[in-house]
């Protein structure tokens, strides 16, 4: 492990550079730099005005959040003391309607420190507690990230898993005001609040990560609620693509919900359709470089596996656009070492540093943490 800014730059550097086969490649996405009447967008005030039509677009698309939980506390349920760490079991309102339980872990030492709040389909896997085979040892973000010296808050749709529906409703299944991956959004931000008031935090370095679905929702969270300070997005396909079964955004549980009876779960076909916002999305030329651009210019790093190849560089050269407009550069990342979609030791290793980077070093010193 890099134990300095300079270091970890010179390790992590080359992920900020567009392959030159892509390099200012725009490929068929609309121009976040553009307002939707047509008119350019040319300086940073412009974007500020760009930025909240885009936001307001989306929600408007995908349904307005219910007023976020900024003033609660959460709730321990138990504690227990392990190695370097404490791990308590806590629960607190993700949604108005709604608890969940989670582990926050708290790394020993006096002081603010920075946190990640990491998103799966339950919370244990990435506390280090997961039983599956596939992923225990390969998405236990938050257990190796407190071992860094961070606080984390791993949480995760248990309930919703359990019971095939994976996502958030909210009022409710059966009649859900908003498409059910914005509403994961809207529970992290509500995670946000929560971890925000925890002692040992420093709530301005609050970081968000995932994999697969929790890629998704990581991803979603960190562009539509900009107090996280950055973001890593772990192959959960960034852009719509519909040769790729796993990016897939049109199911009842991300973008393309509807009352049950749910369609069948996997590719669009003829026989299969995709109901819901999703197909409107698409046949209007939506799609999401848009909200990666909300982004700007707080830096993420698309940790990218079987979904996220190499060219997806094309739909993020419109966030380096945004950032160039802004007047900054190396906050858009990429790292394309795992053929698979699972994490390997090296890509989750990068990803660390990232965070390392960013939300330990960044601004701290006058070496290559304070030109970036």
């Amino acid at each position: 492990m890099f134990d300095n800014p300079v270091a970890i730059w010179k390790e992590m550097a080359p992920f900020f550079v567009t392959p030159n086969q892509y390099k200012g490649e725009p490929g068929s996405y609309r121009s976040p730099l553009i307002f939707y009447d047509g008119r350019p967008v040319k300086t940073a005030k412009d974007w500020q005005q760009r930025r909240k039509e885009i936001l307001g677009q989306w929600n408007k698309m995908m349904g307005e959040w219910p007023p976020l939980l900024k003033d609660q506390e959460m709730r321990f349920v138990d504690t227990v003391r392990k190695e370097g760490y404490t791990q308590f079991r806590i629960s607190f309102k993700w949604l108005p309607n709604e608890e969940t339980e989670g582990y926050l872990l708290v790394p020993d030492g006096k002081g603010k420190k920075p946190a990640v709040i990491t998103v799966f389909y339950e919370p244990e896997t990435a506390a280090g507690l997961g039983t599956s085979e596939r992923t225990r040892n390969k998405a236990d973000f938050a257990y190796q990230l407190v071992k860094r010296g961070f606080v984390t808050l791993s949480i995760g749709t248990t309930k919703a898993t359990e019971a095939n529906t994976y996502s958030l409703y909210y009022p409710n299944i059966e009649h859900a005001q908003v498409q059910p991956l914005s509403m994961l959004g809207c529970a992290a931000a509500n995670a946000w609040y929560v971890l925000s008031k925890v002692r040992d935090v420093d709530s301005s370095k609050i970081g968000i990560m995932g994999l697969s679905f929790g890629g998704k929702w990581a991803m979603f969270a960190s562009c539509l609620f900009e107090k996280f300070a950055c973001a890593v997005w772990s192959d959960a396909g960034i852009v719509f693509d519909e040769t790729r079964g796993d990016v897939n955004y049109w199911e009842p549980w991300y973008l393309g919900y509807y009352p049950k009876p749910w369609r069948k779960r996997g590719m669009i076909t003829k026989e299969n359709p995709a109901y819901g916002l999703y197909p409107k999305l698409v046949k209007e030329g939506y799609d999401l470089h848009e909200l990666h651009a909300l982004m700007a210019p707080r830096p993420f790093l698309v940790s990218g596996g079987s979904e996220d190849t190499e060219s997806r560089w094309v739909p993020l050269n419109h966030s380096l656009a945004v950032n160039r407009l802004l007047g900054y550069t190396d906050r858009v990342a990429m790292t394309n070492d795992r053929a698979e979609h699972l994490p390997t030791p090296l890509s989750n290793e990068r990803a660390y540093l990232f965070f390392d980077y960013f939300l330990k070093y960044k601004g701290k010193d006058k070496g290559a943490a304070a030109k970036h």
